[in-house]
């Protein structure tokens, strides 16, 4: 039996004191056992929160009953284990980073097309369907005949619409992401680019597995999801895949299976990239996660400065791949 409810939400809002709602919104996460991350910004309010399903109903309705996320949707799913160790609410610049100034969805955005009308509009040959989401999402699962723009990350995107208007040459553009956020981003951008017929599944691919019958589905695969599960499926039930802390890629049993696959440190993705010393930090925080979990208790002290150290460590690879990529491009 499934025992948490999460919570997928976002909007766009204007928040000019965004700041304020910082530490209302955390209390309210607090005191009803909440736990996930929600992020604010002068643009809105984006996030994902689980919790008991009494917590979660109280979560939203304190939420909705503020004037700014009075009609705040979200979508619902299930989860066996708390999904999240804590709760942070932080505040940011921009609730779904794409780093464009001005490109604001409440001014110009793309058509929204229901889940129920998905299908009909992808399988049109005049539409080219674009995957929005990052290299390690789609990895596990994307819609039959979609581009993958092989981003790591969304600030990404833009560049490389820049690099691929060829591509994107057919009458209409329809894009997708996991729950809609980075698609209204990012099909306000290609209107700024001077795309016309350009469209977005609304509610993105979680709404889509949630109301289209598998049987009927043209989704391949799992989606990627940004918490401890990992995965979903269609129903939205929970998948199959784990993820790899060395890499943060989702990794499959046989992939732990591998000799180089070593839990909690890395996977035969990235066994060889990873320096000795960061496999012993990383073998060494597994040990007492095991050690905690012996005992009953969660282990939650992860060293903030790690964290940070692998994230920088990861894009600094991504940037040396990319010059390399395009290198050879240059070349042919």
């Amino acid at each position: 039996m499934s025992n948490f409810l999460v919570a997928a939400l976002y909007k766009f809002v204007t928040l000019p004191d965004f700041e304020a709602l910082q530490e209302p919104i955390q209390k309210a996460c607090d005191d009803n056992g909440v736990k996930g991350t929600l992020l604010l910004a002068s643009e809105g309010i984006n996030g994902t929160v689980a919790g008991t399903e009494e917590g979660i109903r109280a979560l939203l309705s304190f939420l909705h009953n503020m004037p700014e996320f009075r009609d705040l949707n979200h979508k619902e799913s299930w989860a066996e284990e708390m999904p999240f160790l804590r709760m942070k609410v932080r505040l940011k610049k921009e609730i779904v980073t794409m780093g464009v100034p001005g490109t604001d969805p409440q001014k110009i955005v793309g058509t929204y097309v229901k889940p129920d009308e998905w299908n009909d509009l992808i399988s049109d040959p005049d539409v080219v369907l674009v995957d929005t989401r990052n290299d390690y999402e789609v990895e596990i699962g994307t819609f039959k005949g979609a581009i993958d723009p092989k981003t790591t990350n969304f600030r990404d995107f833009p560049d490389w619409v820049q690099r691929n208007h060829n591509v994107l040459s057919k009458p209409k553009v329809a894009m997708f992401c996991t729950g809609g956020i980075r698609c209204e981003k990012s099909t306000a951008y290609m209107k700024e680019q001077g795309y016309e017929d350009v469209y977005h599944l609304e509610g993105g691919i979680l709404k889509y597995l949630e109301e289209v019958p598998k049987e009927e589905s043209l989704w391949e695969g799992e989606c990627f999801v940004f918490d401890n599960r990992v995965s979903v499926k269609h129903g939205l039930e929970e998948g199959s895949y784990d993820q790899c802390y060395g890499c943060r890629w989702p990794i499959t049993d046989d992939d732990k299976k591998s000799e180089h696959y070593i839990k909690g440190v890395c996977c035969p993705r990235c066994y060889k990239d990873t320096p000795e010393e960061k496999k012993q930090r990383s073998a060494e925080r597994q040990k007492q996660i095991d050690l905690a979990r012996e005992r009953g208790e969660q282990h939650i002290a992860i060293n903030m400065k790690e964290v940070r150290t692998l994230a920088q460590e990861k894009k600094i690879q991504e940037k040396k791949d990319q010059a390399i990529i395009d290198q050879n491009k240059a070349t042919k």
